[in-house]
């Protein structure tokens, strides 16, 4: 008579794995290992993948894993790429309407970045059009949130962060909290749309697929305050034309502003300049989690 866990194959084998995790003490831990099984044989079903295809899939995994260091995580790239971050993002942050739309968190988010007062400039020296940034914090009502506090990051007019470069210190990246009206300002550069790091395991699979690496240009921003929800996001630049291709699927058409450029003299917030400078303006809308948890 055979045994229940000899010589199976098919759907019993399937069947087998996923009543092996029959004991786990969490049940949702055991209904993700359980879908993840039945929905790995069926893709391997699928495909009728093959050995030495799954050998390869085993190698650019650990490849991959090699590639991710404290500031590069290969990892996050990949589920970029592959859209799953921008799915989390829908399923994982239902909002009301008006509250601004979330997109990817991305792989160059840094803890611990300098403090800045409203209106100062954080690009420390990165190279680029000086550009100011300002915009409200407010609540669904409209009414402003003050004592938010506002992370934000991005790349240089070369199309690399402060971690893909040998810097003194951070660039293009900070954080502030609005004032009593909402109000947030501070000066960086211009953004450029720029290619996602391409020389590792995921610039393979962009390859292999006959796809782009672009990014259109943006600035993130992760903003937090006491009874609302975190909103990750970033600000797209109206006009760019890697907008409809973007390499991690992050665009929504809420979350493109239009960057002015100027010339030379002086900005709206007093700065003198000796050369063209751009400014956008966007307000940032947070949902209470008594708001969010209802839908």
């Amino acid at each position: 008579m055979r045994s229940k866990q000899m010589d199976l194959e098919g759907d019993e084998l399937t069947a087998a794995v996923v009543a092996s995790f029959d004991g786990s003490p969490d049940p949702r831990t055991k209904q993700v290992l359980g879908a993840l099984v039945r929905h790995l044989h069926a893709f391997a079903r699928e495909v009728d993948l093959t050995e030495q295809e799954w050998f390869a899939g085993i190698d650019f995994l650990t490849r991959t894993g090699h590639m991710s260091t404290g500031t590069r995580q290969e990892f996050v790239l990949l589920s970029d790429v592959l859209g799953l971050s921008m799915l989390t993002v829908g399923l994982g942050n239902k909002k009301p309407a008006g509250a601004t739309a979330s997109t990817v968190f991305g792989p160059f988010f840094v803890e611990g970045s300098p403090e800045i007062k409203l209106g100062e400039d954080l690009s420390n020296g990165a190279p680029g059009q000086p550009c100011l940034v300002a915009g409200r914090v407010l609540d669904l009502k409209g009414r402003p949130i003050p004592g938010a506090l506002v992370e934000t990051w991005q790349a240089d007019e070369d199309g690399f962060y402060d971690v893909q470069k040998d810097t003194d210190g951070p660039q293009n990246r900070g954080h502030l909290t609005t004032d009593a009206n909402g109000n947030y300002t501070f000066w960086a550069v211009r953004p450029v749309a720029y290619p996602i790091p391409d020389d590792g395991p995921v610039g393979e699979l962009l390859r292999a697929g006959g796809r782009g690496p672009m990014r259109p240009a943006h600035i993130h921003f992760m903003v937090t305050a006491p009874g609302f929800s975190r909103l990750i996001t970033h600000v797209f630049a109206a006009g760019d034309e890697h907008l409809r291709d973007d390499a991690v699927f992050g665009v929504k058409d809420s979350l493109i502003a239009e960057f002015t450029e100027h010339p030379a003299g002086t900005a709206p917030d007093g700065r003198t300049l000796d050369q063209p400078y751009s400014t956008v303006q966007y307000d940032l809308v947070l949902a209470t989690t008594e708001e969010t948890r209802s839908l």
